[in-house]
């Protein structure tokens, strides 16, 4: 086999393997660089971001059956790390047919079970690797947009990633989000 069919055939198989489930939004405004997006409340697992490998292992082993019911839980998108007052957090979000009372107890005591309360979020889409660099250069011009269009941003940024690391960075799915003070009336 030619080594091009095999990066195809690996391509196509990573890709194949990604999760099917997203999180579920309405988007309520476009602008020219960027979307405000409505998401209802969701549940997620998260842990101290301390090293992103460690963090993924750890949710990773929790939907791989590390968890009080030794339940397989199937990946979700996005990915997303979260840095504020509370601290510096990677969260899987859940499949949707979980609820704070039918959602397996995590065996690591740093992970835990949490509400994403339902809001508005700003979203610039990127792709590429979504290093901090990357990630706070998009986060910078969504935050410079929002304050050019008066839209008072609530939380500090999110980055939220759609992709295995094998998949090649043009192909990448990043976002930088803000969660945004939204009571525009959309026709």
């Amino acid at each position: 086999m030619k080594r091009f069919d095999v990066f195809a055939l690996f391509l196509v198989f990573n890709i194949n393997i990604m999760a099917t489930e997203e999180s579920k939004f309405e988007v309520v405004s476009k602008a020219e660089n960027y979307e405000i997006r409505y998401y209802e409340e969701r549940l997620v697992i998260q842990t101290d971001s301390g090293t992103q490998n460690n963090a993924f292992r750890k949710l990773f082993k929790y939907i791989s059956g590390a968890n009080n019911e030794s339940k397989k839980i199937a990946m979700t998108v996005p990915v997303t790390q979260v840095k504020d007052k509370k601290g510096d957090f990677m969260q899987f979000y859940l499949p949707e047919k979980f609820t704070k009372s039918n959602t397996p107890l995590p065996e690591d005591n740093s992970i835990k079970v949490t509400l994403i309360e339902a809001g508005h979020y700003a979203v610039l889409r990127f792709s590429g690797r979504a290093n901090e660099q990357n990630f706070n250069k998009h986060s910078k011009i969504l935050k410079n947009h929002l304050i050019k269009d008066n839209i008072s941003i609530i939380s500090s940024p999110i980055k939220a990633t759609y992709n295995s690391p094998f998949i090649l960075p043009v192909f990448r799915r990043n976002e930088s989000m803000f969660l945004v003070e939204w009571n525009q009336i959309v026709n």
